[in-house]
């Protein structure tokens, strides 16, 4: 494989792990937002019985995918296989 098409996949592995991690970190954020100010959110979203399991929810899948994109970005950086693999 030529050397310009790994340098080519590194970068873009690199990116999209960098999308994950933010996703996740908006993920975070709302979490936080909805456990923090559930009535604020309750007047976007008429959802009310599952809202703070909903937030509880937010926070691990955000948290998890902020861990997954950082670890993630660097394996993609350090061209490390098992960080790739996790």
């Amino acid at each position: 494989i030529p050397m310009g098409v790994l340098s080519c996949m590194k970068y873009l592995m690199f990116i999209f792990n960098v999308l994950v991690f933010a996703g996740g970190t908006c993920l975070v954020g709302v979490g936080v937002w909805v456990a923090v100010d559930p009535a604020g959110f309750q007047d976007i979203v008429a959802a009310k019985p599952v809202l703070s399991t909903g937030a509880y929810l937010l926070l691990a899948v955000g948290i998890a995918l902020s861990l997954l994109g950082f670890l993630g970005c660097c394996g993609a950086l350090r061209r490390s296989r098992p960080l790739l693999l996790v």
